[in-house]
């Protein structure tokens, strides 16, 4: 069994640490605790959310206490580790020309290299989606390439529509909402990726994989108007 920390969360929530490092590893982990919990049927959880090394367990304190919680939760953590945890594998059209991506330019020359060779190796890249959080429909995901980290800007910028493809560091997420956003925009999609009038949910899930595509600016017109 790997190590674990469990440690309370205010009044009503337990945190259950699986590790410290971010890799797809540690991030099974997390995924099959979250089934296990939803399978486990515990009356007292309010819901759980997975994070990326991490679940954070809402409880109801008027039928459980934090012990006696961490008491059921720890024989979950020695449950096998299911076989097979492959998400699916999402295709999402992107287009990089400037007026849709209109940090592209900068990301380029902080790195030292051309526009076209930090999109060609954002292309090339597989990513991960880890967690849902900060917005609706916000999917952390990572995997973005070691020669594209860039930390965030010294302060936010408003005014990025929805739909803009954002990076800093190792991460990645495609924006829900039209909000101020510290992060780098090199690209938008014509994908919905939540559509706040409908009970369907975002339409990746922890666990998912992206796969980023290319397009112009014609082929972007003709799938947002789908």
């Amino acid at each position: 069994m790997s190590p674990y920390v469990i440690r309370p969360v205010g009044e009503d929530a337990l945190l259950i640490e699986l590790g410290s490092v971010v890799c797809e590893e540690t991030h099974g982990a997390v995924l099959d605790l979250d089934s296990a919990l939803h399978a486990a049927g515990i009356a007292a959880i309010c819901e759980t959310a997975p994070a990326y090394t991490s679940v954070l367990v809402r409880y109801d304190p008027n039928l459980t206490s934090f012990e006696e919680l961490r008491l059921l939760c720890e024989p979950l953590m020695s449950q096998p580790r299911t076989a097979d945890r492959a998400g699916r594998c999402h295709v999402v059209p992107v287009c990089f020309d400037n007026s849709y991506a209109p940090d592209l330019d900068e990301i380029a020359s902080r790195v030292g290299l051309t526009p076209e060779v930090v999109t060609r190796q954002f292309l090339e890249a597989r990513y991960r989606v880890y967690m849902y959080g900060f917005a609706p429909g916000y999917a952390y995901m990572g995997g973005v390439p070691p020669a594209l980290h860039q930390p965030r800007k010294p302060a936010a910028v408003r005014g990025y529509p929805v739909g803009s493809v954002l990076i800093a560091g190792p991460q990645c997420l495609i924006s829900t909402l039209p909000m101020p956003t510290g992060w780098w925009v090199i690209g938008r999609t014509p994908l919905t990726i939540l559509d706040r009038d409908s009970e369907e949910p975002p339409v990746f899930q922890p666990g998912d994989t992206v796969q980023f595509q290319r397009i112009d600016s014609e082929q972007f017109a003709r799938l947002a108007t789908k």
